[in-house]
Formats: structure tokens, C-alpha cells, sequence
């Protein structure tokens, strides 16, 4: 009895030992035709991205975003800390600046600026350039650009304002001022301005810099400071740049007003 009993153990041993090997086998026979076929690929070496690698994805998105529009690469700069300024370096496609230029044409008007005592829009000889406001989430290019700006400065689309295309003639200016309110009408209604992302449409022969004249920096530091007019030597300037985006806060983290914001 006992050596029955053992007899019947080792077949059932061999047999499921058989089936193990039969399931190895066929696996083994699925897994070449997917290699085959180009479906599984086995990984090969280090050179491959890490998935926590945010520079390699950047880079990766950037080589998928070249094939369908050409966009060249995009890289941030820090300008300044006091105030904190930052430029995105082709922010915008050529097309996506052509189309904010086509839109806005039609409808540019005389710029104005904010009665701080009454909070209305006024005219004034300090501001000097034309301009319009689209609306937010017009149409697909700009809830594009609104969502990358989003993105740029980690603050909500829904938190932002309708963008504003504004065009400067030669000789047109806007003379140094902060885009902080300093009315109450204003932050009543949507609340005090923390951030602004200036975006260049259009390349310039001379002039059109953002200056920062308060900026707790060295004017001449900059790399482009041969390259500035007369004005721009004035202040911590940006020379314009096709598709480039400045982003500036006017508001320090502790979120009191910066001074240093004042620009031009």
C-alpha cells in the first residue's frame, strides 16, 4: 500500500511537472513571434530615457512637436530676482505670432490706461502705442497658447486675463509703470495682478525693449547690452525676439507688491 500511494505521488509529480514545461515552452514560442513582429521590444542598454528624466521627455516632445510644426528648440533664461523675470525662449511658433497679428489688426485702437481714482480707462500721453483684447479661449491656437502659458507660470488659465496684442510705431512707448493695481475698483473685480507674460510677435531693426529700471541688478551685465538703443540702456532690458515670452511678477512670494516690477 505504501509503495502505491508512493507510486501514484511521483506521476502525479512528472505530470504537473510536464504541463510547467509545456507552459515555458509555449510562452517562449509567443514571446519570439512578438519579437518578430516588432510588438514587444526588449530593452538595450542605458541609453534609453529615464521616465523620471523631465529633461529627456522635454527634449523627446520638443523632436515630436519639430516633425509636425518645426519649432525650434525652447529653453528658459533667468533674468532677474528682484523682480523675478524669466524669459521662455521661442514661447511661439512664427504661424501662432502671424495669427495673433491677423487677428488683432482690425481692431487696433488708441492704448489707454487705469484712472487710479476711478478705475475707468482713460487716455494718456504716457502710453502711446494701439491695441486690442481677444477673448479668452477664442479659438484653438489661442486656448492653446493660454493653456502653455498656464503651464510656464503654474497659475490656472481660468486665473488669467483675455490677451491683449498691442503694436508700437516708431517713437511709441509706454513709460515706466506697474501692472499691480493700485485702485480699489480694480482688485474688486478680479482681485490684484501677481504676473505678466509679455510674448514678441515681430522681430525689430532697433528699440522695442522692456526695460526694468528699478531691477536690483547690473544693467550692463546682460549679453545683448552693445546691441540696446539709447532707452534700453535705461534699465535691466529684454531685447525683443520673435516668439520669445518674458514673464515677470509683480508680486514677491510673500505676496506683497514688488517695486521693482516698475517697467517700460
Amino acid at each position: 500500500m505504501v509503495k502505491v500511494r508512493h507510486s501514484r505521488l511521483q506521476a502525479k509529480k512528472w505530470s504537473t511537472l510536464t504541463l510547467v514545461l509545456s507552459m515555458l515552452f509555449m510562452l517562449t514560442i509567443v514571446l519570439l513571434m512578438l519579437l518578430a513582429m516588432g510588438i514587444f521590444l526588449l530593452p538595450i542598454g542605458d541609453d534609453g530615457p529615464s521616465p523620471n528624466d523631465l529633461s529627456s521627455y522635454r527634449r523627446l516632445a520638443i523632436e515630436k512637436y519639430n516633425k509636425t510644426e518645426e519649432r525650434i528648440e525652447q529653453w528658459t533664461e533667468i533674468i532677474s530676482w528682484e523682480p523675478r523675470a524669466f524669459v521662455y525662449h521661442n514661447f511661439l511658433s512664427k504661424e501662432e505670432c502671424e495669427h495673433l497679428i491677423n487677428l488683432a489688426t482690425p481692431h487696433m485702437a488708441k492704448s489707454t490706461v487705469v484712472d487710479s481714482k476711478t478705475g475707468q480707462s482713460k487716455d494718456s500721453r504716457v502710453r502711446t502705442s494701439s491695441g486690442m483684447f481677444l477673448r479668452r479661449g477664442q479659438d484653438k491656437i489661442i486656448s492653446n497658447i493660454e493653456k502653455r502659458i498656464a503651464d510656464f507660470t503654474f497659475i490656472p488659465v481660468e486665473h488669467g486675463e483675455g490677451l491683449q496684442v498691442l503694436h508700437y510705431e516708431v517713437g511709441q512707448k509706454y513709460e515706466p509703470h506697474f501692472d499691480y493695481f493700485l485702485d480699489e475698483f480694480n482688485t474688486k473685480n478680479g482681485g490684484q495682478r501677481i504676473a505678466t507674460v509679455l510674448m514678441y510677435l515681430s522681430d525689430v531693426e532697433e528699440g522695442g525693449e522692456t526695460t526694468f529700471p528699478a531691477a536690483k541688478a547690473n544693467f550692463s551685465s546682460v549679453p545683448w547690452w552693445n546691441e540696446l538703443s539709447e532707452c534700453g540702456k535705461e534699465g535691466l532690458s529684454i531685447k525683443p525676439k520673435m516668439g520669445d515670452a518674458l514673464l515677470f511678477w509683480s508680486m514677491r512670494p510673500d505676496a506683497t507688491l514688488d517695486p521693482s516690477s516698475l517697467h517700460g
